[in-house]
C-alpha cells in the first residue's frame, strides 16, 4: 500500500499540470451549466478529488493525522451536498490564493506559466460568472454565457498541453502562507465590495466592478507609499519590522540570560538546573523533563502536548500549554540544542578542570622527587667523604658535615614545604658568593672542576632555581663516568646576565631524536625518571631564567641556565 502511495505521489510530482488543468475541467462542469441539479455536484466531489491528488499542502508518502482526514471529509461533504453561490465564491477564493502562493516559489518558465493561466481562469470565472450569481436577479447576455461554457474551458486546455519538465517539478511545490493569505483577502476584498457597491448603487456590476478595482487600486497606491515615505517619516515597513523583531524577545531575553548563567556557572549540574528553570518563564512552556548522564529531574507542571528533544547525552521534553506548531517546534528545537550545547561545554571545562588538577599533581610529584633525588645525592656525597677520610682528616670531615648537613636539613624543609602547600611560593633569594661556595663545598672530594668568572658579590640568586638545577646538571654528567672513566665535568659560574651557570661534560653527545624533546616532555632513561631536564625547565622559566643545551659534541656536551632577556 504505502509502496502504491509513494508512486503515485512521484507521479503528482513529476506531471503536477495534467491535474491541476483536471481539476479547473471538473469545477468548470460543474459552474458553468448551474449547480441546482445532481450532476454538478458529482463534477464538484470530482473536482474536490483531484485537488486532494494535486494539492501542494501534503506531501502524498505521508501520512495525514485523523483531524485532518475528518476535516477533509468535512469540506468534501459541504461541497458535494451544500452548494451554493456563495461557497462557490469562497472556493474559488481558496483556490486562486493557493496557486498564486505558490507563484514565487516556482523557478521554472514554464511551470510558472501554468500557475499563472491557473489563477487567470479562477479570477475570471469568479468575477465574471460567480459573483453576479450572488444577486438576487442575475442578468446574462448570451454572449457571456457562450464565452463562459466554451471559451473559459481553453484555458484548463491550454494548462494540459503545457509541457513542463518532469525534473524541475519533482521536488515538492512550497507555498507562501503570507502571499496565499494576502490574494485571498484582496480577492475577497473585490468581491465584497463589488457586491456592497452593486446593491447601495443598484447600477451595473460591471460600473460596481470597476469603480472596487480602482477603490482598492487608490489604496494599495498608499499602502506603499506608506510604507516607505522617503520623507523623514517612520514607513509602515519599519514599523511591521518592528513589530516582527519584537516578537521574538522573550527569546533573545532568554538567550542573554543562559549566557550569564554560563558565564557565572561552573558546574554543570548546577548550569542544567537553571537553564531548564529558565525555560519555564517561556509563555508557550509549563513543565518539563530532562535526563541526562550525571542524572535527571522535572521542572513545571505536565500537559497533554508535548515534544521530546535530544542532543549528545541530553534528553528532554517540553511540555506546552497548547498544541506545537512548527514554528514552536523548531524554536524549542534551537533552545535544547543551545542549552546542551553550554551543558557539554561545561562538562569539558569540567574534564579540562580535572585533568590539570591531575597534572598539577603530577608535576608537584615529579618536581618533588627531583628534589629528593637531589638531596639523596648529596647524602651519599657525604657518605662517600665520611668513608674514605682518615683520622688525620676528621677535623676537615666535622667541619663538612657542620656546614652541609644544615643545607641538607634546610633543603628538606623546603621540600617538604611544597608537599604541603602545592601553590607556588615565593623565591628565596641567597648571594652569589655564598651559592657558589657552598656548591663547592658539597661535591668537594668529587671529580669535578669548578670555576667563577668574575667576583660573585652584590648578587642575588634564587636559591631554590640554583640548587635543584646545578645538582641535576652535575648529577647526570657524573652518571656518565660508569661508561667513560676518563670522564672531567666542568662547572663555570659567571655573573654577566644577572648570574649564568654552565656545566659541561666530555662524554658522549646526546642523540638527535632527545635533543628535540630534551625540554618540551618527559624522556625515557634507563638512569633516572625521565623527568628531569623537563621539571628543571619548567622550574627555570617560571623564574624569569631559561635552560638550554649550549653544546652536543662528543668530548663537549655543555648545558647553560640564564636569566631570559626582559626578565626583572
Amino acid at each position: 500500500m504505502s509502496t502504491a502511495v509513494s508512486l503515485q505521489s512521484r507521479r503528482v510530482a513529476a506531471h503536477p499540470q495534467w491535474w491541476l488543468g483536471l481539476m479547473l475541467l471538473a469545477l468548470h462542469a460543474a459552474l458553468a451549466w448551474g449547480i441546482s441539479d445532481w450532476w454538478p455536484r458529482a463534477f464538484l466531489l470530482a473536482q474536490f478529488g483531484l485537488f486532494l491528488i494535486w494539492q501542494p499542502v501534503w506531501r502524498g508518502e505521508r501520512n495525514i493525522e485523523p483531524r485532518y482526514a475528518f476535516l477533509v471529509v468535512i469540506v468534501g461533504f459541504l461541497l458535494a451536498a451544500w452548494n451554493n453561490w456563495w461557497l462557490m465564491a469562497v472556493w474559488l477564493a481558496v483556490l486562486f490564493g493557493l496557486i498564486g502562493g505558490s507563484v514565487p516559489g516556482i523557478t521554472e518558465r514554464r511551470a510558472r506559466l501554468v500557475s499563472l493561466l491557473a489563477a487567470l481562469y479562477l479570477l475570471s470565472m469568479l468575477l465574471i460568472w460567480v459573483v453576479p450569481h450572488l444577486f438576487a436577479d442575475p442578468a446574462f447576455e448570451d454572449a457571456l454565457v457562450l464565452l463562459v461554457q466554451y471559451g473559459l474551458p481553453v484555458v484548463p486546455f491550454a494548462i494540459l498541453l503545457t509541457q513542463v519538465e518532469p525534473s524541475r517539478t519533482a521536488v515538492p511545490l512550497a507555498v507562501d502562507l503570507f502571499y496565499s493569505v494576502l490574494l485571498f483577502l484582496l480577492v475577497a476584498a473585490l468581491v465584497l465590495g463589488s457586491f456592497v457597491v452593486k446593491q447601495v448603487s443598484h447600477g451595473n456590476y460591471p460600473i460596481a466592478l470597476a469603480q472596487t478595482l480602482f477603490a482598492i487600486a487608490l489604496l494599495l497606491v498608499a499602502l506603499s507609499w506608506l510604507w516607505n515615505p522617503h520623507s523623514g517619516f517612520v514607513g509602515l515597513g519599519h514599523l511591521l519590522s518592528r513589530y516582527l523583531m519584537s516578537l521574538g524577545l522573550p527569546f533573545e531575553r532568554w538567550v542573554q540570560q543562559l549566557a550569564e548563567f554560563a558565564e557565572h556557572e561552573t558546574e554543570p549540574q548546577r548550569f542544567l538546573a537553571l537553564a531548564l528553570q529558565h525555560i519555564l518563564e517561556l509563555p508557550w512552556v509549563s513543565g518539563l523533563e530532562w535526563q541526562a548522564r550525571l542524572g535527571q529531574g522535572e521542572f513545571g507542571e505536565k500537559s497533554q502536548f508535548h515534544a521530546d528533544f535530544s542532543f549528545q547525552d541530553l534528553r528532554l521534553t517540553i511540555y506546552t500549554r497548547w498544541s506545537l506548531s512548527p514554528a514552536v517546534l523548531l524554536h524549542l528545537k534551537l533552545l535544547t540544542q543551545m542549552v546542551g550545547h553550554f551543558y557539554d561545554a561545561k562538562r569539558r571545562e569540567q574534564v579540562q578542570r580535572q585533568s590539570a588538577y591531575t597534572q598539577a599533581i603530577y608535576e608537584t610529584g615529579a618536581r618533588l622527587t627531583h628534589d629528593v633525588k637531589n638531596l639523596l645525592q648529596s647524602l651519599r656525597s657525604l657518605c662517600a667523604a665520611v668513608e674514605t677520610s682518615s683520622a688525620e682528616q676528621a677535623q676537615g670531615l666535622q667541619a663538612l658535615m657542620q656546614r652541609q648537613l644544615p643545607q641538607i636539613i634546610q633543603r628538606l624543609n623546603v621540600t617538604l614545604d611544597k608537599l604541603r602547600s602545592p601553590q607556588r611560593a615565593g623565591v628565596s633569594q641567597v648571594d652569589a658568593a655564598i651559592w657558589w661556595e657552598g656548591l663547592v663545598q658539597r661535591y668537594n672530594g668529587r671529580k669535578i672542576q669548578f670555576h667563577v668568572d668574575g667576583p660573585a658579590k652584590d648578587l642575588q640568586l634564587p636559591a631554590e632555581l640554583f640548587d635543584s638545577i646545578a645538582d641535576n646538571l652535575i648529577e647526570n654528567a657524573l652518571a656518565k663516568a660508569a661508561d667513560n672513566a676518563s670522564l672531567q665535568v666542568r662547572v663555570t659560574f659567571s655573573v654577566a646576565l644577572g648570574g649564568t651557570l654552565t656545566v659541561c661534560d666530555t662524554g658522549a653527545a646526546i642523540p638527535g631524536g632527545i635533543v628535540e624533546q630534551l625540554f618540551e616532555a618527559t624522556i625515557p632513561s634507563h638512569s633516572g625518571l625521565g623527568v628531569g631536564l623537563f621539571q628543571a625547565s619548567r622550574q627555570a622559566a617560571q623564574a624569569g631564567y631559561r635552560l638550554a643545551l649550549a653544546a652536543n659534541e662528543p668530548g663537549m656536551v655543555c648545558f647553560v641556565l640564564t636569566r631570559q632577556s626582559g626578565a626583572p
